[in-house]
């Protein structure tokens, strides 16, 4: 029949249209739809009905674990009064170095005496020319640099907003392991095992060390027999 295709894509239209009020209902008393995870969970599963629409910005997807947007400097946990902890960064510059737009500036940091000093003084990195790519968080040898999960930086400014420095840039190790928790905790224990296996290599040698003083301390002590003191 001729418009029937017509008539049945209205009905689906206008069956959506009853059922996202039906949504709505559904969900009025477990906390509404809007700002309510459990409903935009099952809302943007294969059980949905309704408007699958997420609402944006009142409603928000959750990013993966392994999300890469602009990367951020690991801190110890602040103490009490302080901002952010000890940098994790050694100002080492091989991230600068493995960056391929080049888009992170380095300055470190010197002692009183003027010898180098094993932290960042400035550290800078332009938005608006990295490429979100990980590199630098996946060369850094201190585990110094992770990959934020934070994608709502617009701004009208378009020089100096868009250059993070160091006070921006640091965030301390707590804040990791909430946005990237699996990630985080093996992280933790790769570290924690090669520490051990590092302290029993160490404990291994001092013992293969102390033989010799061993075995002259057990020669000392043996009766004098003029081949020996």
């Amino acid at each position: 029949m001729y418009g029937l295709g017509i008539v049945k894509g209205m009905a689906i239209t206008f069956r959506n249209f009853v059922e996202s009020y039906l949504d709505d209902i559904f969900w009025w008393g477990k906390g509404g739809r809007y700002y309510n995870d459990a409903a935009l969970q099952v809302r943007q599963s294969l059980k949905g009905e309704g408007v699958v629409t997420v609402f944006y910005p009142e409603e928000k997807l959750s990013v993966p674990e392994r999300f890469r947007f602009v990367p951020f400097l690991v801190t110890d946990d602040p103490g009490p009064g302080q901002k952010w902890g000890h940098d994790w960064c050694t100002s080492c510059g091989i991230c600068a170095k493995v960056c391929p737009p080049q888009c992170i500036w380095i300055k470190r940091g010197t002692q009183p005496n003027g010898r180098p000093k094993p932290e960042p003084e400035q550290f800078f990195i332009d938005i608006d020319i990295c490429m979100n790519c990980g590199l630098c968080a996946e060369f850094c040898p201190f585990d110094a640099i992770k990959m934020d999960h934070d994608y709502e930086l617009a701004s009208y400014d378009r020089t100096t907003a868009h250059i993070h420095d160091k006070e921006r840039l640091s965030k301390p190790i707590s804040y990791w392991r909430e946005i990237a928790p699996k990630k985080a905790e093996a992280e933790a224990a790769a570290r924690d095992f090669a520490e051990n296996n590092k302290k029993k290599k160490k404990a291994k040698d001092g013992e293969a060390g102390d033989e010799p003083r061993l075995a002259e301390e057990k020669v000392r002590q043996l009766p004098y027999r003029g081949e020996y003191y």
